[in-house]
């Protein structure tokens, strides 16, 4: 276990790196923006999970080579920026599904059923034709191949383990799960923000209409972004 010294340190860096806006909350609100209150947290939930291969990858010691490994970081890299554009181009495709539900009581999704994946189901496999499990599959990719998941849990977990105490691997995977439940904390109040602001937009149609095409443009620049920014330092 991670000595109480060396976990309070380590919880009160990781919310003050949470409390700053990333691409993660960047993430979310987009996601909020585009499939309401409901669709974002489960875009939080789903993002948080994606980041638990990658806490198990680093506690065995094989976050270390991916993080060293420039192909293999560029890879996951563009990965997860490439999707994030689809994801943005998507919810642009589908802005006006989502004034049109603006009347409507939302689904468990936060989409409409014309967005639903009935069409495009088989091409998933039958357990994401439904909307939730699409949605949650859809941010669990996201947080899945964000490269700098890694890179945190490759460069800042270590610094606050004890390794007089061993066990490494589980105090690494102490502290990861530590952040990850802060970071879902801290990003479902960025989802219930964005989705009382996207309630506001939603007495009218017109402009929820383009909230939803700003929170696809989001994700769009977002991914950009990811795309560009630097290589694996």
């Amino acid at each position: 276990m991670v000595p109480w010294p060396n976990l309070l340190a380590f919880a009160l860096a990781s919310i003050a790196l949470i409390a700053l806006p990333g691409p993660s909350v960047l993430f979310v609100i987009g996601r909020t923006l585009t499939l309401g209150r409901t669709g974002g947290l489960l875009s939080v939930l789903g993002n948080s999970l994606g980041a638990l291969p990658a806490l198990v990858l680093v506690a065995l010691g094989v976050g270390t080579i991916v993080a060293q490994s420039a192909t293999l970081f560029t890879v996951i890299k563009f990965a997860g920026a490439g999707y994030l554009v689809y994801l943005g181009v998507q919810a642009i495709r589908h802005r006006k599904d989502a004034a049109g539900s603006a009347s409507a009581e939302e689904t468990p999704s936060g989409i409409t059923p014309s967005e639903a994946p009935q069409s495009r189901g088989a091409r998933f496999g039958r357990a994401f034709r439904h909307p939730t499990t699409r949605i949650l599959g859809e941010a669990f990719l996201v947080g899945l191949t964000n490269p700098k998941t890694i890179v945190f849990f490759v460069a800042v977990l270590p610094q606050f383990v004890d390794y007089g105490a061993g066990m490494i691997p589980l105090q690494l995977a102490e502290l990861g799960l530590v952040f990850i439940a802060l970071a879902l904390i801290g990003d479902s109040l960025w989802a219930l923000t964005a989705g009382a602001a996207r309630d506001w937009f939603a007495q009218s149609p017109k402009r929820l209409e383009r909230l939803a095409g700003a929170g696809g443009a989001m994700m769009i620049g977002l991914g950009g972004v990811l795309a560009l920014t630097g290589n694996k330092s």
